[in-house]
């Protein structure tokens, strides 16, 4: 298989899979590719798991050219580079391959069923649970679950050799509800950049949690309004969520927070893209609430406002304390 787009999830997701005995080339940028060149791959999680990769082991190249060798290709890139790296697979990968998407957000899919057309097997897929890149080519699941895609044929034959290792594949006939119920979950990914915290520091504070729990609220009327209904992503219901985020300090840390199995290194892809200067997914997870509110003929106040600050984060605005966050998105 080849990983297109091996960042901190792509380089996770390979690692765990080479570890299971599937030979694995790596495709990303130059960065990671000079760390791993100097350090080699080592992935862990939350629950003591570890694989180390000898740098001389890694084939991680910077050109798609490896995609050709690839019965499957898991394609990991942010929501803005769908499109280039569809334009990679039609250029490089051959004929018939296996395009596994483990993206965020739901709209990238369709673009790449629109580039691609019928010349290869599209699969949608979806990660659960973060990544925190913490450098020298180290790379740490810090949130519990399993990845999702298309229950078929082709994805039961991977699932079989990937069992029980911290990447492990689940397979749904709803992917589409799956796709929905994760981004209601990722809307906390933007409140966790503009904090500036770790997962954990953030969602232990109330007024970050009231913000995240508004875009949900928002969200699910949007998708009611829609006729679309998210599936379970995690320990607790979409139509809950809300309402335990918003649950007092003290009974959100006794009765949720532990359970849901987030360490100290935890933070969103967000937060890391944030810190490094890069352009973050927040048009594929809150916008893609506000483009479906304007479909609808709604606005999407709380989310429309969460994407301008994360705008301004881009650019360079200082992170928010969780009391003003709360004031400058619901006015309260």
């Amino acid at each position: 298989m080849a990983v297109l787009g091996a960042g901190s999830i792509g380089c996770f997701i390979g690692a765990a899979w080479s570890a299971a005995g599937i030979p694995v080339s790596f495709i990303g940028r130059a960065r990671i590719a000079r760390d791993i060149r100097d350090h080699g791959i080592t992935a862990t999680d939350f629950a003591g798991w570890e694989h180390a990769i000898a740098a001389s082991d890694v084939d991680f190249a910077c050109v798609p050219d490896s995609l050709h060798d690839a019965d499957i290709v898991a394609l990991c890139v942010k929501g803005g580079g769908t499109g280039e790296a569809a334009r990679d697979i039609a250029r490089h990968a051959r004929d018939g391959a296996l395009i596994v998407s483990f993206q965020n957000g739901v709209s990238n899919f369709d673009l790449l069923a629109k580039l691609l057309g019928n010349r290869f097997q599209l699969v949608r897929g979806m990660v659960p649970f973060n990544v925190a890149y913490l450098g020298d080519g180290r790379f740490h699941k810090g949130v519990a679950g399993d990845l999702w895609a298309e229950d078929r044929g082709e994805m039961r034959a991977l699932a079989e050799p990937v069992a029980g290792g911290p990447a492990a594949l689940a397979l749904s006939g709803n992917m589409i509800g799956l796709a929905w119920g994760k981004l209601l979950i990722n809307l906390n990914n933007a409140v966790n950049a503009l904090s500036g915290r770790t997962l954990i520091d953030e969602l232990g504070e109330r007024d970050y949690r009231l913000v995240v729990s508004a875009s949900q609220r928002e969200g699910l009327k949007l998708l009611r309004r829609a006729r679309i209904r998210p599936a379970k992503v995690g320990p607790a219901p979409p139509w809950l969520v809300p309402a335990i985020l918003a649950s007092p300090d003290w009974l959100f840390a006794r009765l949720f927070l532990k359970s849901w199995k987030i360490d100290a290194h935890a933070r969103s892809s967000m937060a890391d893209d944030l810190a490094n200067r890069r352009p973050t997914e927040i048009d594929y997870l809150n916008g893609e609430l506000v483009r479906l509110a304007a479909r609808l003929g709604r606005s999407a106040p709380v989310n429309t406002r969460i994407v301008e600050l994360v705008g301004r984060a881009e650019a360079g605005a200082a992170p928010w304390q969780a009391a003003a966050l709360r004031t400058e998105v619901l006015g309260r």
